[in-house]
């Protein structure tokens, strides 16, 4: 099976957990699928929330690529990034009703964060993607969150990869817990987080699952596993 393949990185990334907001606001601990088929989105020109119709049950860029399959491998120590608290004034009219018109937002940001990003290449919209990251190419310039944290896009690649049996296997990438289970005896780490997979059909609002990255090995995987001769990968 053929699969693009690229380096997504940056200084810092924030990806706002949306059920907590009071003192401050908190990032999930790694990209996940609707971000990044945003990123692709602004990358191939594709409208998103602001220009969605209300008679359209998805913004463009998720219509186009909600279809896409993806896998994600944080170059990171156990799939942790370092993150730190960072504050900063917003004093826009319309910011708050604060004394001055000024707020202080507080943010956790995940800082030097590093994937390698798979995205099969099974449909046009792929072939699309893949043609333009080639070309360094972008409508929109991608972000890992928000505007203030630019995207690095490197070592993009063309590659092929194989299907291989799960039998005492480690993967390295983000997997959904729901579909493989692991013998958590022989394990030195194990990372898990409730990540977005989707977005409701109705309110548009993320749609969570359990994620794992542990080096146990694979005792049973309800899902295809692929090599790239280097990671062991499932895809989603």
């Amino acid at each position: 099976m053929k699969a693009l393949k690229f380096t997504l990185k940056g200084k810092t990334a924030f990806f706002k957990v949306p059920e907590v907001n009071e003192y401050c606001y908190f990032t999930y601990g790694n990209i996940h699928k609707p971000v990044l088929l945003g990123i692709f989105g602004a990358i191939l020109g594709y409208n998103g929330y602001s220009r969605q119709k209300q008679s359209e049950d998805y913004p463009e860029y998720y219509t186009k690529l909600h279809g896409l399959k993806i896998s994600i491998v944080p170059e990171s120590k156990h799939g942790y990034f370092y993150k730190k608290i960072q504050s900063f004034n917003n004093s826009v009219g319309y910011a708050s009703g604060e004394q001055g018109g000024n707020l202080i937002i507080n943010e956790q940001w995940l800082e030097n964060p590093c994937w390698t990003i798979y995205v099969q290449l099974g449909d046009k919209e792929a072939l699309k993607l893949t043609q333009m990251m080639r070309e360094r190419k972008c409508v929109y310039m991608p972000y890992l969150g928000t505007n203030d944290h630019p995207a690095a896009i490197e070592n993009v690649q063309e590659i092929h990869l194989e299907k291989i049996d799960a039998e005492e296997l480690q993967i390295q990438s983000l997997a959904l817990s729901e579909k493989l289970q692991f013998d958590l005896e022989e394990m030195s780490f194990k990372y898990e987080e409730y990540l977005p997979l989707s977005l409701d059909k109705i309110t548009n609002c993320y749609q969570i699952k359990k994620f794992i990255l542990t080096d146990a090995p694979l005792e049973e995987a309800n899902t295809e596993i692929y090599t790239d001769g280097e990671k062991n990968l499932v895809f989603y």
